[in-house]
């Protein structure tokens, strides 16, 4: 009986419990959700939930979890490590090599950092940010 419950669910909601039951993962891929429908369905379900505020775009195909800023009422990344913590998140989603700079690898622990910088060992030609925060990319031969 479960089944046939599951398949009158619209598919923004199975992706909204898939988001959901993603404890460990802040940022998607459109693939993640690819067994669920078509290409063109998944993207539209994917723009609405970045309408309603619990996605956030951080890039090509590339969505980030979201949650309403308790002063604000808009939606901001559900990362306890911020935009820096989902930009490396996406990296490795992404099966990209990359290292932080030197200066991402001191331990500020009393500053927050206002952007994010990493070095790219690998080909890589995407951005990844929001309409605040750009993940600073530069190449390892620089």
């Amino acid at each position: 009986m479960s089944k046939i419950v599951m398949n009158k669910l619209t598919l923004k909601t199975k992706i909204s419990e898939k988001i959901r039951k993603a404890k460990s993962k802040n940022v998607f891929i459109r693939d993640d959700f690819k067994s669920l429908g078509g290409y063109d369905q998944i993207g539209r379900a994917l723009k609405e939930l970045t309408k309603e505020g619990r996605l956030i775009k951080i890039g090509y195909g590339l969505y980030a979890k979201a949650i309403k800023n308790r002063i604000t009422n808009k939606p901001m990344i559900a990362s306890d490590n911020g935009f820096i913590g989902v930009a490396e998140e996406a990296l490795n989603r992404l099966k990209v090599k990359w290292k932080r700079t030197p200066i991402e690898n001191e331990d500020n622990s009393t500053q927050v950092r206002a952007s994010a910088a990493v070095i790219i060992e690998s080909r890589f030609n995407r951005k990844i940010g929001t309409d605040r925060f750009k993940l600073k990319i530069t190449n390892e031969n620089q």
